[in-house]
């Protein structure tokens, strides 16, 4: 098959899970780098030797021999560059989440229809193999239906401040970071089901605790530890057609013990914990049983699941297969959280009416 020539768009740390991966991959060559910062772009390029590098992604995407970009650029640049990429004839892969709002992603979705290339949207969790094993128990019938799931990406101290921490440029904080993780997990192995309705809180309350001693966390380039409007903390219920609910609450700090991830799933015939620790729960002979499969990685795998993601692209480049993690998915997730924002703005429960949002007064 054809060797895809892949551009990468920004430098910051994200992209260097995509180079690492493209560069175990055998049918990739990374052949462009791009950043606003032609300093940093050409350090990445020598550091993994890339032979083309830009600072302006329009004139990147103008080589002929480019098959596809990663995009690892600021939230609220996404749509631009995905439609600029999609309308010279590329293959897409958009880090997390596609745009900051709904009619942002409906374009790229427009513009994806007249290319009719590969778009494949970065949910990373999707492709850790405890979760790819989870799918297969579930299409296979074991925990039956799924009425019910709950999840927390919590942390105590972990804003990371710069651009994460302006709306503006990352369309929300922790729920729209780190939480559409957890949720897009849920909601995958859920089956997808269509959302009705959203009650939901946000929360601006402790801002981004730069005062903290003593606990290390993550920190953006551009950190400016009086930079914040993002909420601290979201919480929502979302109802599903099917019947089913999800419960979600994320934070980027909060007076908690430590710091929390888990990921549980209730169905009619038995029920599936990703984090903090794989397991599934069934019965047998009238007993209730906590199963633990056997397997190298018990936990989530991240550069394990970098790699099958950047895998899976490649191949859906090469035969034209539509990604597990597709763009009508991503569409559908910024439904989801534009919808969680929305709740929480107007204090008062939102429904999908024809798929189309109207607050239930």
């Amino acid at each position: 098959m054809k060797r895809i020539r892949v551009g990468i768009i920004g430098t910051g740390s994200i992209s260097h899970e995509h180079l690492d991966a493209y560069r175990k991959q055998s049918d990739a060559e990374i052949f462009a780098i791009c950043d606003q910062q032609k300093a940093r772009a050409e350090q990445v390029a020598s550091q993994y030797s890339v032979p083309h590098v830009f600072d302006n992604y329009e004139e990147m995407l103008e080589l002929e021999d480019l098959n596809a970009v990663s995009i690892c650029t600021w939230n609220y640049t996404h749509a631009d560059i995905a439609i600029a990429a999609l309308q010279a004839g590329k293959h897409v892969l958009i880090e997390k989440p596609i745009a900051i709002r709904v009619e942002e992603a409906e374009r790229i979705q427009e513009a994806a229809r007249e290319a009719g290339t590969v778009v494949q949207v970065g949910v990373v969790r999707r492709f850790d193999p405890n979760t790819q094993m989870m799918k297969q128990f579930t299409d296979g019938g074991m925990f039956g239906e799924f009425y019910y799931a709950k999840t927390s990406f919590l942390r105590r101290a972990g804003n990371p401040g710069g651009w994460f921490a302006d709306k503006q440029k990352s369309g929300g904080g922790p729920l729209i970071d780190i939480g559409i993780h957890v949720i897009d997990l849920c909601w995958y192995l859920m089956g997808k089901p269509k959302p009705i309705s959203i009650s939901a809180n946000t929360y601006y309350e402790l801002g981004n605790r730069s005062n903290i001693q003593h606990v290390s966390f993550y920190k953006a380039a551009d950190y400016d530890p009086n930079q914040n409007n993002v909420e601290d903390l979201a919480n929502a219920i979302i109802r599903f057609e099917n019947g089913a609910s999800l419960m979600v609450d994320v934070s980027y700090t909060l007076h908690a013990s430590k710091d929390e991830t888990t990921v549980k799933l209730y169905g009619t015939k038995g029920g599936l914990e990703i984090e903090p620790e794989l397991k599934m729960m069934t019965e047998k002979h009238n007993t209730m049983l906590n199963v633990f499969p056997q397997t190298d990685s018990p936990t989530l795998d991240v550069k394990q699941a970098f790699t099958r993601e950047i895998d899976h692209f490649i191949q859906c480049c090469q035969t034209g297969e539509t990604p597990i993690s597709s763009l009508d998915d991503g569409v559908e997730m910024m439904r989801i959280l534009n919808g969680i924002y929305e709740s929480a703005g107007k204090r008062q429960e939102i429904t999908f009416q024809n798929r189309k949002r109207e607050s239930i007064v």
